[in-house]
């Protein structure tokens, strides 16, 4: 018996080794100038301890590194050029992992919007708006958009801010800051415009409300660079009204949803239009095959319920999707977040402002229990949004989804009950 438990011990300090042996390797480079990028900082990061640094390296004059696995969770490759950050997976078990990197400027030509889109519903005297700006970045060459003041937005003077994100070219979710930048209503985003991957560009979103106790709102939307695509989604029963200037074309994409479409608007110029009604997008039958005879929207990833846009007209409901499972991913973070505040059974209650790390982080300074549940729910917002975007991009078996969503379950009750065993 006690042979047997040293063989035990033995193995699990074999293993522990082997899991410290670990390492990652790699080279940086430059797509710019298709050299090496020498002297740039990587660094290990785990996203389920809240994206805490857990390795570091620098490259060299061939633009390689190589860094050490602490142990066998997922993590995440960060590597900082000209002050711009970079994101890789790392291989499970380490391995090979190769970044590419690009130049830095404030200003890049060939970046441009494609998309600038507005969900508008009106409920008990308010309208709630959820923006989103599909950016291209189309440089040559290819370079990064990068400044304290990356990407900027006019909202309506009186909007009341809500969520904000952002998504990489690769699909990653990012943190986003939303900055006053001068005027009323004017604001910036910090997170850089990376040249596009393929057909994947930059996403950026906000959720704004406006009064509408008359039931009536006058927007003027300026777009601060040149938009291929302005559009408005909003329900059957509200209405808008093209004010000077404003050529709006209606999509018949959706028997549920009305999409009203600008085409080419220039940069600076100002649309007016006014909203009038009620009512909300209907979203609970969104089954792809139309809407049951209930005004459903459709599926996200099949845009438009099987009915084609006018010819040579894209088709913003293409990119709609996204907008979908951004609102989806802030939901279950609220609904996480509800959780951690929720009493635990047997009059034991976790206090409002506690959290749990997911996975314990070593060698970093305690966090406050307020910081530590603010990286919590960016961590589930970042991983529901990602498993959300790769189900229906189909990149992601519907087994594998179903797995990956009940384990996300089990580490959120898991950890709300070592919350409520530590006493915090």
């Amino acid at each position: 018996m006690k042979f047997a438990f040293r063989t035990l011990a033995l193995s699990f300090l074999f293993a522990g080794a082997l899991a410290q042996a670990a390492t990652v390797t790699g080279t940086v480079t430059d797509k710019t100038t298709g050299k090496p990028a020498a002297g740039d900082t990587v660094v290990l990061v785990e996203p389920m301890s809240g994206m805490s640094e857990v390795g570091h390296a620098t490259t060299d004059a061939q633009g390689h590194y190589t860094l050490n696995l602490p142990g066998s969770n997922p993590y995440l490759i960060r590597v900082t050029h000209q002050g711009a950050e970079y994101f890789a997976d790392v291989p499970r078990g380490g391995g090979t992992d190769d970044v590419a990197v690009y130049d830095v400027a404030a200003k890049v030509q060939g970046v441009s919007i494609d998309s600038d889109i507005l969900e508008i519903e009106a409920q008990n005297g308010q309208l709630s708006v959820d923006e989103r700006f599909f950016v291209h970045n189309t440089s040559s060459p290819a370079m990064t958009q990068s400044s304290a003041k990356t990407f900027e937005i006019i909202l309506p003077a009186d909007a009341v801010l809500g969520d904000v994100a952002a998504q990489r070219p690769g699909g990653l979710p990012t943190n986003a800051k939303l900055v006053p930048d001068g005027g009323k209503g004017h604001y910036a985003f910090n997170v850089p415009i990376q040249p596009d991957q393929g057909d994947k560009d930059t996403l950026f979103q906000v959720s704004y409300t406006l009064p509408y106790s008359s039931g009536k709102y006058d927007f003027h939307e300026q777009v601060t660079m040149a938009a291929d695509n302005f559009a408005v989604l909003m329900p059957k029963s509200m209405s808008l009204a093209g004010g000077s200037g404003a050529s709006f074309q209606s999509i018949q994409a959706d028997p549920g949803v009305q999409t009203l479409l600008m085409k080419h608007v220039e940069a600076g110029k100002t649309i007016n239009f006014s909203i009038s009604g009620t009512g909300a997008i209907p979203r609970e039958e969104q089954n792809g095959q139309g809407d049951n005879g209930q005004g459903g929207a459709p599926q996200a990833g099949q845009p438009g319920g099987g009915i084609a846009p006018p010819i040579n007209t894209p088709d913003p409901l293409s990119k709609y999707k996204w907008w979908i499972l951004g609102g989806l991913a802030l939901l279950m973070a609220a609904v996480a977040a509800f959780l951690l505040r929720k009493p635990a059974e047997g009059g034991i209650g976790v206090p409002a402002a506690a959290a749990v790390p997911l996975i314990p982080a070593a060698h970093t300074t305690p966090a406050t229990p307020a910081g530590k549940n603010a990286a919590l729910l960016n961590v589930l917002k970042e991983e529901l949004f990602a498993l959300e975007s790769e189900r229906i991009a189909g990149t992601l078996p519907a087994e594998e989804y179903a797995e990956q969503k009940a384990a996300l379950e089990i580490v959120l009750k898991r950890a709300l009950k070592k919350t409520v065993i530590s006493g915090w």
